[in-house]
């Protein structure tokens, strides 16, 4: 199993970035897939998750701002984030649970919001 973010960078304050994870082994259609972020000191935190049916939560931190979304067809989970704050500044990472746990994790993108 192979998950592979994309989608991070530099961004001002109020600005947006959409974050796209790959999957393989069919992943994305089958399990709950989740976005996670970890700040430096800081511990990781889930941003939001999506199930094999679509059902969405989000941490209140990032709701209303960003919206996590999946294209089964293309094994891809995606985190559209607007209305970025330096506080979102962070390593994200993607997830899947096949069962209670977070079993696979993708590498990691940064994200900065920063002027």
């Amino acid at each position: 199993v192979q998950l592979v973010e994309s989608g991070g960078g530099l961004v001002e304050p109020g600005g947006s970035l959409r974050l796209s994870c790959v999957a393989s082994g069919a992943m994305v259609s089958l399990y709950t897939m989740g976005w996670f972020r970890q700040a430096p000191g800081k511990e990781r935190e889930k941003v939001a998750h999506i199930t094999s049916d679509d059902k969405t939560t989000y941490a209140d931190s990032v709701k209303g701002r960003f919206t996590i979304s999946k294209d089964n067809a293309k094994e891809t989970m995606y985190l559209q984030m607007n209305s970025l704050k330096p506080e979102d500044t962070a390593v994200y990472y993607c997830a899947s649970r096949v069962a209670t746990l977070w079993d696979f994790w993708g590498q990691g993108t940064q994200v900065t919001v920063s002027p």
